[in-house]
């Protein structure tokens, strides 16, 4: 009886603890998963990268006449979103599906994640930023949240999840592609 006690209270405490622990779910909805993203507003405006949208292509940017940032709450629109997609041109290259499944399946540990506290480098205060960022949709309120995975330059942090360096590796990797 008490084995029978034990082994119901462990079941009970499992399922409050997955049932409390939010878990964020790619929607069919969402249209981008990534994004590698340069901007430095010191020596001339530069403001450069990629997209990865829900289909593995990877888009372009340099210089767009509109981009929509997202705020310091993190969120972009539906529509922001859209209009930032209408300011890319397809690369020509495209992500395996099963390559792309494999990253979109770390967003969730990535989103769970802490980042480490921003640390400015005043000697690459010149330098601009590089961004490594990755997105969950709420198909609820037409709302992507920017989770940052690292950002590279003036201001640094990163997530510290474990799954937080591949996806950096996997994008540098990318972004050595296109620039090829």
């Amino acid at each position: 009886m008490k084995n029978l006690l034990k082994y119901s209270t462990l079941i009970i405490s499992i399922l409050l603890f997955t049932a409390c622990k939010k878990i964020h779910v790619v929607s069919e909805g969402q249209k981008i998963f990534f994004q590698y993203e340069y901007v430095n507003y010191s020596s001339g405006f530069q403001h450069y990268g990629f997209i990865i949208d829900n289909e593995g292509n990877v888009l372009t940017f340099n210089k767009p006449e509109k981009w929509n940032f997202p705020g310091s709450n993190k969120i972009l629109t539906q529509a922001e979103i859209e209009e930032n997609i209408s300011s890319c041109t397809p690369s020509g290259q495209k992500i395996p599906e099963n390559e792309l499944k494999k990253f979109v399946n770390y967003i969730d540990n990535i989103a769970a994640s802490k980042v480490s506290a921003p640390r400015t480098r005043h000697r690459a205060s010149k330098a601009g930023t590089l961004s490594y960022y990755c997105f969950i949709f709420s198909e609820s309120d037409s709302e992507y949240k920017v989770v940052t995975v690292k950002t590279e330059g003036e201001v640094e942090c990163e997530n510290l999840n474990f799954f937080s360096r591949r996806v950096i590796e996997w994008m540098r990797d990318i972004n050595r592609s296109l620039n090829k």
